[in-house]
């Protein structure tokens, strides 16, 4: 008898710490869109505490992370949501416009490479990358 109420404590336990876990990622996304980014950042922080395989936490975080002109932090949150979800446009589309700001051409184009291949809703940023693209290598060629 005691073992059968240990394990259903254990049980309200992992479901109290789950419900607690998506209740964080919703505030947070919450006050993200309120543009309470501070506030935001705090609890996608404690979803991932919870949750430390949600990409999307890490995503928010990188959005905040631009927001706040924090390249470093925002750069290392995208890799942590590619190493997640490799396929994440989004990710791969930010990391493409960090990679840009760098002047790390040979990167953006092995990760516009990648976009091609998992397009979906981010098909029509890929034009506009080949031609940022093309504009500044043009211009750093002529800059040699």
């Amino acid at each position: 008898m005691r073992n059968i109420v240990k394990f259903f404590l254990i049980l309200l336990f992992f479901k109290t710490t789950a419900y607690g876990s998506e209740n964080f990622y919703e505030q947070a996304v919450d006050k993200f869109n309120d543009k309470k980014f501070d506030d935001s950042k705090f609890l996608f922080h404690r979803n991932i505490v919870f949750n430390p395989t949600d990409a999307k936490s890490y995503l928010y975080l990188a959005k905040i992370f631009n927001s706040e002109k924090n390249q470093k932090e925002e750069e290392k949150n995208l890799n942590t949501t590619l190493l997640l979800e490799p396929n994440n446009e989004e990710a791969i589309y930010m990391l493409i416009q960090i990679n840009l700001d760098k002047s790390n051409f040979s990167k953006a184009n092995e990760l516009l490479a990648k976009l091609n291949i998992v397009c979906k809703n981010f098909c029509s940023k890929k034009k506009e990358i080949e031609k940022t693209l093309q504009n500044l290598e043009a211009k750093n060629e002529k800059k040699q």
